[in-house]
C-alpha cells in the first residue's frame, strides 16, 4: 500500500444556517475516509464557539481545527488575499480538499475542489448579488489554483468545463448513499403521524421552480386517481407558492414541508412511486435515496438524474405532464414492473456507496500528491 496521506478537508459549510447537501456529502465522505487505512483526514473551519447543527454533526473520531477568523472574514480573506493557509490550523498536510464552495489558497500542498453544481449560473435569480459574487470568486480561484476538480456527475463536469475549468483537471466522482434501516413499523408510524391513509406518490426536494412540482401536480390532476395521494416533502425555497396549484387536487395533495431524515427514509419505503421530475440537477441525491429504500422511481431523462438512476428508473420528459402521468400510471398499475424497479434500484444504490466515493476521492488525492 502507498504511504498514508494526511488530508485537510474544509468543513465550514457544516456551520451554515442551512447546511444543505454540500455539508451532508462532506460529512459522509469524511466518515468513509476515516474508515480507511491509507488516509488521515483532518477538518478545518472558521472560528466557532459551538459545534455545527445536528444535521451536519461531525463523524466520530474526526478532529476539526479552527482558523482564527469568523466565517465572513475567512471567506473574504481566502478569495481576495488568498490567505490564511489551512495549514495554520492543521499543520502540514499532503492535500487540501475544499469540500464546499469556499476555495482556500494553494500554499504548500496541492488543492482538490469538489463542486456539486453551478446553480448560480443556471438560475442566477435564485441567488443574491452578494451570493453570486462569492461563487464567481470561488470559481475564479479554483480555475487558477485547483489541481483537480471533483464533479459529482457528468452533467456537472460539462457545466464546469463550460464555465472555463480546464477539462484535464476535471474528474467525475459520484456521491453515495447510506440507507437507513426502516421497518414496517416505521412506515406505519410515519403514515399515522402525517395522516397518510391512502397509497401515495412521493416527491422530495426544496420547493423551487427547477424541482418542477407544478408539472407533477398537473400530471396528478390528469391521472385522476381518487385512491392515490401526492405527498410533497421539502422545505420552502423560492418562487411562487404551490398552494393554489396543489389545491386542484383537494385532499389528495399533502405538503409536508421539511421532514427529518428518519421520517424521510420511512416515507421513501412506503411510497408506491417516487417522482423526481427536476429540470436539472448537479446530481439528484433523492433518486439514489429512494432506490436505496426500494422505492420505484420515475425521473427526468437527459439530466444528471438519468445518470444516477443508471437504468433502474422510468425516464420521462420532465416538462410533459401527459408523459409523466403515463409513467406514474404504469408503475401504479403494473406490480411486476414496480417490483423490477425496486430490485434494480436497490442494486444500483449498492453500486453508489460512500465507500466507493471515498475510493475515487483517494485516487484523486494520490494523483495530485504524486
Amino acid at each position: 500500500m502507498a504511504g498514508r496521506l494526511r488530508v485537510a478537508m474544509t468543513l465550514e459549510q457544516c456551520w451554515h444556517r442551512v447546511p444543505g447537501g454540500t455539508a451532508g456529502a462532506a460529512v459522509e465522505l469524511a466518515a468513509a475516509l476515516l474508515a480507511r487505512e491509507d488516509v488521515d483526514p483532518v477538518g478545518v473551519a472558521a472560528a466557532h464557539r459551538r459545534p455545527p447543527a445536528s444535521g451536519a454533526a461531525m463523524p466520530r473520531g474526526l478532529a476539526v481545527r479552527q482558523l482564527p477568523l469568523p466565517r465572513p472574514a475567512l471567506y473574504e480573506a481566502w478569495h481576495r488575499a488568498r490567505r490564511p493557509a489551512v495549514q495554520r490550523a492543521t499543520g502540514p498536510v499532503d492535500v487540501v480538499h475544499a469540500t464546499g464552495y469556499a476555495m482556500p489558497p494553494r500554499r504548500g500542498a496541492p488543492v482538490v475542489w469538489s463542486v456539486h453544481d453551478l446553480a448560480w449560473r443556471r438560475e442566477p435569480s435564485s441567488f443574491t448579488a452578494r451570493g453570486r459574487r462569492f461563487f464567481e470568486a470561488a470559481l475564479a480561484c479554483a480555475a487558477r489554483d485547483a489541481d483537480l476538480v471533483l464533479c459529482s456527475s457528468e452533467a456537472t463536469r460539462a457545466d464546469a468545463q463550460a464555465a472555463g475549468l480546464a477539462p484535464g483537471r476535471l474528474r467525475v466522482v459520484p456521491l453515495g448513499v447510506r440507507a437507513r434501516p426502516v421497518t414496517e413499523a416505521d412506515v406505519a408510524d410515519v403514515r399515522r403521524r402525517h395522516a397518510l391513509a391512502r397509497p401515495y406518490v412521493l416527491a422530495v426536494g426544496t420547493i423551487e421552480p427547477r424541482k418542477n412540482h407544478r408539472t407533477l401536480i398537473e400530471a396528478m390532476v390528469r391521472l385522476d386517481r381518487r385512491d392515490v395521494d401526492l405527498v410533497l416533502a421539502g422545505p420552502a425555497g423560492w418562487g411562487p407558492s404551490l398552494a393554489s396549484a396543489a389545491g386542484r387536487l383537494g385532499d389528495r395533495a399533502r405538503l409536508l414541508g421539511f421532514v427529518r431524515d428518519a421520517d424521510l427514509a420511512a416515507l421513501y419505503r412506503g411510497a408506491e412511486v417516487v417522482a423526481y421530475p427536476s429540470t436539472w440537477e448537479g446530481f439528484g441525491l433523492p433518486v439514489l435515496e429512494a432506490m436505496a429504500q426500494g422505492a420505484p422511481v420515475v425521473t427526468s431523462k437527459g439530466t444528471s438524474t438519468e445518470e444516477v438512476a443508471g437504468g433502474a428508473a422510468v425516464l420521462v420528459d420532465p416538462l410533459d405532464a401527459d408523459a409523466l402521468a403515463a409513467a406514474v400510471t404504469r408503475v401504479l398499475d403494473d406490480p411486476a414492473l414496480a417490483e423490477r424497479l425496486r430490485a434494480a434500484g436497490r442494486a444500483r444504490a449498492a453500486e453508489l456507496t460512500w465507500e466507493r466515493c471515498a475510493e475515487r476521492t483517494v485516487a484523486a488525492y494520490r494523483e495530485v500528491a504524486g
